[in-house]
């Protein structure tokens, strides 16, 4: 029967690249920030790691000793796993594959990929809270209807969040759509139509926010680096704002990622390596 992991303990590698470097870190279950000069790993380190975790078999555990990756779960006999990976670099798509699946859709990078297939999550998202919403409803319990209640706030919250984010562009999120839209000055706009930071903004917390709320894993490499020093400074809190049950593990060149109380969650590379 498979057993859902609420985060991970640890992970190993055995040699980050070329039989050099073997690596282990010990993780929190909140916040993991990998810190380091460049060309130490983190990267290789964060994709050696979401590799590993299987991503074409939407987060089923893998055990192939082979890659030389061990990976320790909480709890340890876990058998599946929750998680996200996100790329932060708005890089034309190169992949004929890719284009021919969305033909119609106006998609260039790969953050536009990364938001349209959120796209379709968030429409799953939203049909999952309607029929829990109804259950709740129809049951006849009087405290179901408070319960209901609650399940509309995560959605109205990642909103307005949205809209505070993009208040200085005059970007509001169109609230009576099914699909992410935005407003304006009265002109409707689709996400791939947004700026690169606001592009990846928007993927990261809609990622927490389609988690519904479980416990999760979301991996990034250097999420800052279409940010603006602000939004910087707020990541890590918004996520954990729109999904505390998510453990973040990401790597980082900047300063302002750790500026809102998170300097105690940074391991520096050269302390996990020998």
């Amino acid at each position: 029967m498979e057993k859902m992991a609420q985060y991970i303990k640890s992970i190993e590698i055995d040699s980050l690249w070329s039989n050099r470097k073997h690596v282990n870190w010990e993780l929190r279950p909140d916040v993991n920030i990998l810190s380091g000069s460049n060309g130490a790993g983190k990267s290789t380190f964060i994709n050696r790691s979401a590799k590993h975790l299987d991503i074409m078999r939407n987060g089923r555990l893998t055990s192939n000793p082979k890659d030389g990756v061990n990976i320790t779960f909480y709890p340890e006999d876990a058998t599946s796993i929750n998680f996200d990976v996100i790329s932060s670099i708005d890089r034309p798509i190169m992949s004929s594959e890719m284009l021919e699946k969305v033909s119609g859709a106006d998609i260039r990078t790969e953050l536009d990929w990364q938001l349209y297939n959120l796209q379709r999550r968030y429409l799953n998202y939203q049909v999952n809270i309607g029929n829990r919403i109804i259950s709740l409803l129809t049951s006849g319990n009087p405290d179901d209807q408070r319960l209901a209640t609650e399940l509309t706030k995560p959605k109205k919250q990642f909103q307005d969040l949205i809209d505070d984010l993009f208040a200085p562009t005059a970007k509001t999120i169109v609230r009576n759509s099914n699909e992410i839209l935005f407003n304006q000055y009265g002109e409707t706009l689709q996400p791939y139509m947004l700026s690169s930071g606001e592009k990846q903004l928007l993927v990261i917390l809609l990622t927490a926010l389609v988690q519904e709320n479980r416990p999760s894993v979301m991996l990034m490499d250097e999420p800052e680096i279409s940010l603006h020093i602000e939004w910087q400074q707020r990541l890590i809190t918004l996520v954990r704002t729109l999904n505390p049950n998510t453990q973040i593990i990401l790597c980082t060149h900047s300063p302002a990622i750790i500026m809102d109380g998170w300097m105690d969650a940074v391991t520096e590379m050269e302390d996990i390596t020998r």
